[in-house]
């Protein structure tokens, strides 16, 4: 069986060596979907039977490991030093910074490797993450799967 859950977030980005607008600092609506496998609880008697896992808990274990850091935070490159030195000069600014462009498929490649873990350490029943899908706009998103995960280095 298997089950999603959508969440979403805002954040900023910038692709620094893009032919188009998207060279500039700008920011996204962002939408997550994490899809999970797994069988359906069928113990008598408890809360989850019927489920494969209870989507308010689906929604927590991604609150807190991904979307809590990522959300209003600007997502960049570590190579794009003009734009980490701004950031660094901001107080108290929220910047999350990777070793690739974030683009939509390399997120949702590091979304995927992170709610992976931290779907393997919760309960479930024969649970696993399949699928993270990351919409950077209504209209545009990347799908990282089970072996299916390409990111530039």
């Amino acid at each position: 069986m298997l089950i999603t859950r959508r969440l979403e977030f805002d954040a900023g980005h910038r692709i620094p060596h893009h032919n188009s607008a998207c060279r500039h600092l700008h920011g996204h609506r962002y939408a997550i979907e994490v899809t999970l496998s797994g069988d359906v609880i069928t113990t008598e008697g408890v809360s989850e039977q019927g489920m494969v896992m209870d989507f308010s808990r689906v929604k927590t274990i991604a609150q807190e490991s991904l979307v809590e850091a990522w959300d209003h935070a600007f997502l960049v490159y570590r190579g794009d030093k003009v734009v980490l030195d701004f950031l660094d000069s901001l107080p108290g600014h929220k910047t999350v910074a990777f070793p690739f462009t974030p683009t939509a498929e390399n997120l949702a490649a590091e979304a995927f490797r992170i709610l992976d873990k931290a779907y393997q350490d919760s309960y479930g029943s024969n649970l696993h993450l399949e699928r993270v899908r990351l919409y950077e706009t209504p209209n545009n998103w990347a799908d990282a799967a089970r072996g299916k995960l390409g990111v530039e280095k």
